[in-house]
């Protein structure tokens, strides 16, 4: 189980931080700027672990069953591609990003085919 590190000068937490240059893992005080090497404990291997939470995914359908047989979905008279058909329920994609434009999706009540809007232009 690792252990937590604190400040030398401060008794301030130390975090870890990576020296790109020296490409070394340090552990480095958000106060005062101290900053040690990153030993592995004893018995232990060094690990890095990096989660990039900045991945961007598309807009995906959830999956739900029924949606054609739904009362409380919207519906719209825009033609399948799949089957020609004019009606579709549809509901908006539930991803809440600043910097995602809102997206619909259409499910088909004849063939249950998922689309876009053809006309809208998606990234």
């Amino acid at each position: 189980m690792p252990s937590l590190r604190f400040c030398g000068e401060c008794n301030n937490l130390l975090y870890p931080k990576s020296d790109n240059n020296a490409k070394i893992l340090l552990y480095q005080c958000r106060n005062c700027n101290y900053a040690e090497n990153a030993h592995p404990e004893p018995g232990m291997a060094p690990c890095v672990y990096k989660n990039d939470l900045l991945t961007i995914a598309r807009e995906q359908a959830g999956e739900t069953k029924d949606l054609e047989t739904d009362p409380t979905l919207q519906r719209s008279n825009i033609e399948c591609p799949k089957c020609s058909n004019h009606e579709a329920v549809f509901y908006q994609d539930q991803a809440r990003r600043i910097t995602t434009n809102m997206t619909l999706f259409y499910h088909c009540t004849n063939c249950k085919f998922l689309f876009r809007d053809p006309k809208i232009k998606h990234r």
